[in-house]
Formats: C-alpha cells, structure tokens, sequence
C-alpha cells in the first residue's frame, strides 16, 4: 500500500510518539539497522527493553523452540514453559517476595500492585514521589508526578500524595492514618536518572516499617542488572514488600511481573485480578532465557564493568565540556544533564551512528543493552564529544 513506513505510520498511529527519522529493520547485540542497512549503536535500547541485547540468541531459540509447541495458555490451565519461568524469576528475586503475578507491561505490574496494597492494608492513601514515573494507565498515571502526563485526565484515582524524593522528613509529614503504601524507584528514570541519595531506601523501609504501610519499589527501568546488581535496592541493602517489573524481563517480548510478598498476594481471591496474556508461554520461554543470559553470561558483572568505563569517560567530557551540568547513575543507566534543550545532540547524534535517549529537555539518557563492549562505548564518547562541541558552537558557548 505504502511504500514508506514513516508515512503510513504517522497516517494510522496519530500523534502519540515523539519520533526519531529512522526506520529500524534489525538488530544484533547492541547494534541496529535502518532498512537503507546503515548501523548504529543503540543506546536507546528499546527504552531499556534491549536488555539482553537484540536478537539474543538464548532468546532467540526459546522463542522458535515454544512457537512449534503452543503459544497460549491461559493461566486457569497449567504449563510446564510457564512453572519453569516462575522458579526461573523466584530464584532470582529478593528473599522475601516469593510470590508472583504475571502481566504484561510495567504499568500493568503498577496496577496489580496498587490493587494488591489497597487490599490488604485496607487503606486507601498512597504516597509517591516528586519526579516519580509509573506508567500512563489510570492508576499508574496517578502515582506519576509530571503534571503534563495528568492534567487532561482527571479526575484520576484519588488520596495520591506527592513527597520530595531523598527527603525522610518530607515523607514522614506525609504519612497519616489512611496511608496504605509507598511507592519509590530505586533510580528515578523518566524524571533524569536521579540516585537516591544513601540512606534513603533504609530510612523509608524502616519508616514503613514503623508506621505498619507497604513499601513498593517499581524496578521495571532500574532492575535486572541493569545498574550492575540484579536489582538496584541492592545497592542500598533494602526489600520491598512488592516489587515491579517489565521492561527486558522476556527479552523483548511484552511481559510484566508483580512480585510479593506471600501473606500480601494470600488476600487477593479467585477472579479479583487477572490477566487474559500474563504469563502466555512464547513470554515465558522468552523469559527463561533473558534470566538464564542475565546470569550465566556475564551481562551483570558487563553493566558494572562496562557502566564504570561510561562513567569515566564522561566525566573527562565533563571537564572538556562546560554544556554539561550534571553525570547521573549507576552501571548502563546513565543520565547526562546538559545546560540546553538535548534535541540537536539527539538528530545530529543518529547522522552519526548513535542512537541516544532523552529524559526531559535536557538530558541525554543511556540505557544500552547490557552486552556492549567497550569498543562500543569508546565510539559513543567519541560521537558525544563531536557532538558537545558542535552544540557549544551553535550556542556560542
């Protein structure tokens, strides 16, 4: 019908994406290609959905090997791809959260954890984060700070607070009687890749604690090594109670995790929450083998290792560069905060080679698959040099 996909995507699919001028056709490891065959090196990374890079052979077999068995069951029958997931995620899982729900997308796992909280605390007040970003379904969304994202859909779900993220005190003054849970990511991404600061995370386990309310941690950008520990909280030695996942979780194929704490997930009776495609065994068996590359190839130990090499390299652009505000992150999630609007670096950045993200106006955000080599990253500090210094040429800096 079209020869050009550009057009008869923006024909069909309205306005809803900010659109980069490139037309993908394949990808291996951490590198694409457009349908002309020109390759980049994909920073980008599906919005860290590449986890385990493009076309990962383990998930590439899995795929193929469950496609010629049955591609769904419902989860009112049983399959053997998706009992072999489920102790695949557990083992990897934190201690305490031994139980699971399985969905489709992250704010899919958001939902179910609202729900799941709301339930068992039997309060309704939920506590969220300035910055916070949990997805644009209506519970999601109204757990998610920028107001751009809410104001034309209200009125959303209500007795949201909003409480500085890193401040103990702010949090404590937030919380009253009807507070059924907090919600945090460990590493902000949306709102610029921001660090909780140390001590943090144990204070506010320790405040919920305290207080008797649910802590949640949506790891869905931020967890499966992608900042060097299989999970960010572990940088800070703390457990939630609930903990989101999606994003990398099957490989590239839609998947979503809630995972529980058992006496949390024992309340929830038959028929209150399900999922017609959570846990459907082409994402299970995708998601086998995306666990069994996180850990038995080396791609957590890569992150930290190839994450600190990033993070060195930026940091000499730093001191070459005065554009640059602000090095954020740990491992392959990286932030760049820059003094001007990201959106020249980003164009001039794919007649490059690169493909990088943005979070917000000003910041370039990294999230690679986390097979990339270091090779990779010198050619990426190499691009983002040239790249600084022709912005610094546009804005007489």
């Amino acid at each position: 019908m079209h020869g050009n996909s550009k057009m008869t995507e923006e024909e069909f699919m309205g306005n809803l994406y900010q659109r980069f001028p490139v037309t993908i056709d394949k990808g291996l490891g951490s590198h694409v290609w457009d349908t002309k065959g020109k390759e980049y090196i994909d920073c980008m990374g599906g919005y860290g959905v590449a986890l385990v890079g493009h076309r990962n052979e383990r998930v590439v077999n899995a795929i193929k090997s469950q496609l010629e068995k049955i591609i769904t069951v419902h989860s009112s029958l049983y399959n053997k791809t998706r009992e072999e997931f489920l102790e695949s995620l557990i083992n990897i899982a934190p201690k305490n959260l031994s139980q699971v729900h399985l969905n489709n997308s992250g704010a899919e796992a958001v939902e179910a954890a609202i729900k799941f909280a709301r339930k068992f605390t039997h309060k309704k007040g939920m506590i969220a984060m300035n910055g916070s970003y949990h997805g644009k379904s209506m519970g999601a969304l109204s757990l998610t700070f920028n107001p751009k994202y809410r104001k034309d859909f209200q009125p959303l779900v209500e007795k949201v607070t909003f409480s500085s993220f890193g401040d103990i005190d702010a949090l404590r003054s937030k919380i009253d009687v009807d507070t059924g849970f907090v919600i945090l990511e460990p590493i902000q991404g949306e709102s610029g890749i921001q660090v909780a600061p140390e001590g943090f995370l144990q204070d506010v386990r320790k405040l919920c604690d305290e207080k008797g309310i649910l802590l949640i941690f949506d790891e869905i950008q931020s967890g499966l090594g992608r900042t060097g520990r299989m999970w960010a909280c572990e940088h800070w030695n703390t457990t939630p109670d609930i903990m989101c996942l999606a994003k990398g979780i099957a490989g590239g194929l839609p998947m979503g995790a809630t995972l529980v704490r058992p006496d949390i997930l024992a309340c929830i009776k038959k028929g209150e929450h399900s999922s017609t495609f959570g846990g459907n065994p082409l994402s299970c068996a995708a998601g086998i083998a995306a666990i069994q590359s996180l850990t038995q190839d080396g791609l957590i130990e890569n992150a930290e290792k190839m994450g600190k090499i990033f993070r060195d390299g930026l940091d000499q652009l730093k001191e070459k560069h005065k554009i640059i505000r602000e090095i954020r992150g740990k491992g392959l999630m990286i932030g760049i905060e820059l003094k001007y609007e990201v959106k020249d670096i980003l164009m001039d950045g794919i007649e490059k080679g690169v493909l990088l993200l943005y979070s917000g106006r000003n910041i370039i955000r990294l999230l690679p698959p986390l097979v990339i080599s270091e090779e990779d990253i010198t050619k990426v500090l190499e691009t983002l040099d040239v790249l600084l210094s022709a912005e610094e040429k546009r804005k007489n800096v």
